[in-house]
């Protein structure tokens, strides 16, 4: 396929460019931290610049394309995950204006230039309790796609503004259009890093709901949509199948989750962070665990 990725450069962008391309698709990196170089499928967007928006994705790819029979190729698909990707990198109006207007301008395009599928980067803050301010439970466990969504910050409300603009361009359109609401991206590096402190103090991933999405398996999620066509509008949490902690479900739910009521029984070390709509309709299949690195 030929695909128009937008943030590409990002922790969680460069894995999933590199797992598509080594799959044999054709992705054109539309970056503003990439360094551009003629040839290199790269792109300097800015993705609020509606007039940009359109015609990077209007344009060759590569220089290869200058002799493409039958005129200049068109892309297959979009996935966007350019964003501001957290609160406190900028005012806070600043990071809601550039995630929304830059999401409104990349689906927009795709729309007006006939391209049938978009994947979108949405995020775990959606639901609220990444950023609040305090502790703030979750309304069930486990969380799935129906827990609802009422953030607190900007950066969260944008990407619930997105899945918003996202649904509605959907439903004009008709062409498939699927958020990945992304659980924290863990590079293969982070696990010898960073979870050893996850083991010793398990309260630190209380945010991120214990959970967690390795880079590489992120980069299949992405594939798995590209492949799956016909669903219209949808959103997926996107998570690993374990936990992040080295606790068991009972003893997470013991204590962090007293009194927080349960849709479903748990496996021992069952995620928190529900991945089974994903599984289901577009056949994810998360292959990696800390619990590879971290032997005993």
């Amino acid at each position: 396929m030929r695909i128009f990725f937008t943030g590409g450069s990002g922790k969680a962008g460069k894995h999933a460019v590199a797992y598509l391309r080594n799959l044999g698709h054709r992705v054109t990196n539309i970056d503003l931290a990439a360094d551009p170089a003629p040839g290199g499928d790269t792109l300097n967007v800015d993705l609020t610049d509606a007039g940009q928006v359109l015609n990077a994705m209007s344009a060759y790819a590569d220089f290869d394309e200058l002799d493409a029979k039958g005129g200049k190729p068109a892309y297959d698909a979009v996935v966007h995950f350019a964003a501001i990707p957290c609160i406190m990198m900028r005012p806070d109006n600043e990071t809601f204006r550039i995630n929304t207007m830059s999401t409104y301008h990349v689906i927009d395009a795709a729309v007006r230039l006939g391209i049938g599928k978009v994947i979108f980067a949405s995020s775990e803050t959606t639901y609220g309790i990444c950023f609040a301010h305090g502790e703030k439970k979750p309304d069930y466990i486990p969380v799935d796609e129906d827990h609802p969504t009422v953030p607190h910050d900007s950066y969260a409300m944008s990407k619930v503004a997105n899945e918003v603009c996202a649904r509605s361009f959907q439903a004009r359109s008709g062409i498939d259009i699927y958020g990945l609401r992304i659980n924290n991206v863990i590079e293969p590096h982070e696990y010898a890093e960073n979870f050893p402190a996850f083991m010793a103090d398990p309260a630190t991933r209380r945010r991120n709901i214990f959970a967690y999405i390795d880079a590489r398996d992120l980069g299949q999620m992405v594939d798995c949509c590209l492949k799956t066509d016909g669903l219209g509008y949808e959103v997926f949490n996107v998570s690993n199948d374990d936990m992040s902690v080295g606790l068991t479900s009972d003893q997470v739910i013991a204590q962090f989750y007293q009194g927080v009521p349960q849709k479903r029984d748990m496996g021992p070390n069952e995620t928190f962070y529900a991945n089974d709509k994903a599984k289901r309709l577009v056949g994810f299949k998360p292959r990696h665990s800390w619990r590879d690195v971290l032997k005993g």
